[in-house]
Parts: structure tokens; sequence; C-alpha cells
């Protein structure tokens, strides 16, 4: 079976690869069995020292690495650089910090000595998609590399040029064989990777039916996995929102990474009192966006990762209008080569439309009128996800009310949700569990072991 990168821009294939053999499975997850036995006992110093000559790699190549990530996925090429910097930092804030938040924590007990300590467990799974196709893997790779931990990557089947490229700036940074491995196997093959008495433990970044699958998996070998799925974040502008500067982030917010990411606003709930103004704002911002080749500097919109991932999401949007959301902008598959899919805007959206029930996964905005603050809040929770949320308000004290009561993994106030490597990230509900980043996302993957010396 061979794996095939496909230009979504264009609909070319760039390069074939051939599926990973039997053999080759065997060998790597061998080699990341060995490669542990060592690494887990090398100096955090000595990581760190790899870790940086990583990030120095990243900032280097990162031209290469942008426009790799921008022709396999359709990434806008400014946003793939941006992407490649945050990987760097993000190895560089775990070299500087994994030792102190993994230093053993003495516990006052009528022991001589008690405390607690945090040891690797061993080779872990990744299984990892393509919308960041770099961040996705570094946000994982650093802080588990920096704890002791080893890494085998599944990446997505339709980014294994980047895949390879990941695993080759661990190599050149100086990482052990073995330490971080690239497999380039389909779907169907990752069960018996979970399976594996050397796979010690599971993450996953992608939808809530593949984390099903994953967490069933991983349950009936007793392994640990963190889970980080779908989102329908929302929007909440109140009544006494900055309506200008909610709505200009708004549209960045929805048409980040072409809208495609987890943690991309979609459910926009805006108080009756202001629906109008914001809306009308809303539908200027949206419109101003230019959508052309990601190659482009000036593109602010490039294509959809895959043609049938448009076509899903072009469905969605016509079942939502059945059901009786108004389209004031896009909705319209455009002509031409492509998965381009442009920026869309509905109205009068309300449950049981897939605007709203379901994780639009693409430029589509779903506006929603909420009667008051209460109604915003109802509405924002009234979801089987909870990744992240935006609030938009100009009284602080009603902010932290308003972010208190919504179920997400993480509230901004005034400000697009992101990641950040000094804050944990993941979500609750059917967006997952377990966190990445900051020390939460360190301690993931350690054995949290209390020692008692009499």
């Amino acid at each position: 079976m061979s794996l095939q990168s496909i230009n979504p821009t264009t609909g070319e294939v760039i390069e074939t690869f051939e599926e990973t053999s039997p053999h080759e499975l065997e060998r790597v997850r061998e080699g990341a069995h060995r490669a542990f036995l060592e690494w887990r006992s090398v100096a955090f110093a000595t990581r760190g020292q790899m870790m940086r000559r990583a990030a120095a790699i990243l900032k280097a190549r990162k031209a290469d690495h942008a426009r790799a990530m921008t022709l396999e996925m359709g990434k806008p090429i400014g946003q793939a650089e941006a992407e490649v910097e945050k990987c760097a930092l993000t190895c560089e804030y775990y070299a500087e910090h994994a030792e102190a938040f993994l230093a053993e924590q003495p516990r006052e007990t009528e022991a001589a000595r008690s405390y607690v300590r945090f040891d690797p467990l061993g080779p872990v799974l990744a299984v990892m998609p393509w919308n960041f196709p770099f961040w996705q893997v570094f946000r994982f790779a650093a802080p588990a590399l920096m704890a002791g931990n080893v890494a085998v990557l599944k990446h997505a089947s339709n980014v294994s040029r980047c895949a390879l490229r990941i695993e080759e700036v661990f190599r050149d940074a100086g990482f052990p064989r073995g330490v971080f491995s690239a497999v380039l196997i389909g779907s169907p093959s990752v069960g018996k990777l979970v399976a594996d008495r050397r796979i010690v433990a599971v993450t996953l970044t992608g939808s809530d039916r593949a984390g099903s699958s994953i967490a069933e998996g991983a349950g009936r070998e007793l392994k640990k996995t963190v889970l980080e799925l779908g989102g329908s974040d929302p929007f909440i502008v109140l009544g006494d929102a900055d309506i200008h500067a909610a709505a200009g982030t708004a549209a960045d917010a929805r048409l980040i990474n072409s809208g495609q990411s987890c943690i991309a606003a979609k459910r926009f709930i805006v108080v009756e009192a202001v629906a109008d103004a914001f809306l009308e704002r809303f539908l200027e911002e949206l419109r101003s966006r230019r959508m052309g080749d990601p190659l482009d500097p000036q593109t602010q919109v490039g294509p959809q990762a895959r043609v049938d991932l448009r076509d899903s999401l072009h469905h969605q949007v016509l079942e939502s209008i059945e059901r009786g959301a108004q389209r004031l902008l896009g909705g319209e598959m455009p002509a031409g080569r492509g998965a381009f899919y442009p920026p869309t805007l509905l109205a009068a959206v309300d449950k049981g439309m897939p605007a709203f029930d379901e994780e639009t996964f693409g430029p589509v905005a779903a506006v929603i009128r909420a009667k008051d603050e209460a109604d915003a809040v109802r509405l924002a929770n009234d979801s089987v996800f909870g990744l992240g949320a935006s609030v938009w308000t100009q009284d602080r004290a009603r902010a932290e009310r308003v972010a208190a009561q919504i179920e997400a993994g993480c509230v901004f106030v005034n400000g697009m949700v992101k990641s950040d490597p000094r804050l944990p990230f993941g979500g609750i509900k059917r967006s997952g569990y377990g966190r990445e980043l900051s020390e939460y996302g360190l301690r993931e993957f350690v054995n949290i072991k209390s020692v008692w010396i009499v």
C-alpha cells in the first residue's frame, strides 16, 4: 500500500510514499523500547541541549518546513512560518523548564523521608492530524522527550513529507536513534501498534470518532491515553462588548488555518441587544478576507486540506440552510481546481442544524442570537464539545463570572483562543481528556511515584 501527498491547491500528486513494512514496524517498536532503556537515564541538561538544537534547526529551516506544510495541506504560508516558530519556542520552553517541573516534591509524613518523583513511562505512540502538521507533533514530543520518554509518530497519511521532516529535525539535533521515529501507515494499522506491549501509552489529536476508537483499543490494554479531539467553540459577545474589536477578532478566529482548527471559533453567540451591529461588522470583516494561493504571502484563506473534507463541509452548510439558517455570505462551491471553500456566514442558526450541533472544520461561521447573558451561557454549553471559548465584555468581573460557567478547557476574554506552552491545553466532554503543554502536559506521561523511607 502507498500513501499520497496531494497538493490541495492544484489537486496534483506531490509525492507517493510506500507504507512502512511489517518488518520495519517491528524494527521501530523494538528500537524504541531499547532506546528508552538508555534515554530515561540521560541527564536533563543533556536532553535540554539536544532540544535546544532542535529549536535552532527549526528556525534555520523555517522557510523550507513552511513551504512543505503549505504544499501538503494548503496552510497560508505566513501561518506556516509562524507554526514553525511556535514549535521552536516550545522546544526551548521545555529545555528550560522540564527539570524544575519534574523535580522531586517532598511530603511531610511520619517517615524519615517521603517524597513524590516523576519517572518516564516508555515509548508513547502519537497519532497526529494534518491541520497543524508540525505544531501538533512538537507540542507532544518536546515535553514527552524531555520527561525521558521516547516517541513513535503515526502522522496523518496526507502529510507524510512533514512526518519525515520532523524525524529529521530530531535526528539532526543529536537525539539517539529510536528516541523519535516516524512510521508511514494507514489508520487500519494503528490498532496493532496500540496493542503492542512495548507501546506504553497513546496520545491522539483528531476527531471524537477517532478518539473513541483509540480509547477503546487502549482501554483493552489498560494503557494511558491523552485525547485532544474536536470542538465547536463558542464566541460570546455580550451587550457591553467592543463590537469593532470583537468582529475583527471573530473573523480571524474563524478563518485561522482556513478554518481548520479545533479551537477556531465556530458558534458566534451574540446577545440580542448588539446582534445586528455585530452581524453587520462581522460580515464586512469576513468579506474582506482574501482567498487564494496559499504560497502568496497576501493570502489569508487557502484551500481545505482535501477535496472530500471540503465536500463534507459544504454538505453541512446546505443541510443547515435547508433547516432554516440564512446564508449571508459564501456557501457556494467555487469553480476551478483545488479544494477551496469561501468564507461563509450563516445567520439564524439554531439547535438541530449541523452548524450548531457539529464541528464545522472549515471557514463557516454560525451566528446565534441570545436573549441575554444567561441565555448566551446556556447556548454555549449546549454542545457535546468543550474545548475552548471566547467571551467579549468590557466588565472584567462579569467576564470572570461568565468564564467560570463555561464548560470548556479554556476561556479567553476579549481575545482569540490559542495554545501556549505556558498554559495547559485540552478539553472536556467529547473534546477529550488529559492535558498538553505547561507542567500539566509534561506530567501526563510519567509515573507519579511515592517514595517512603523509614
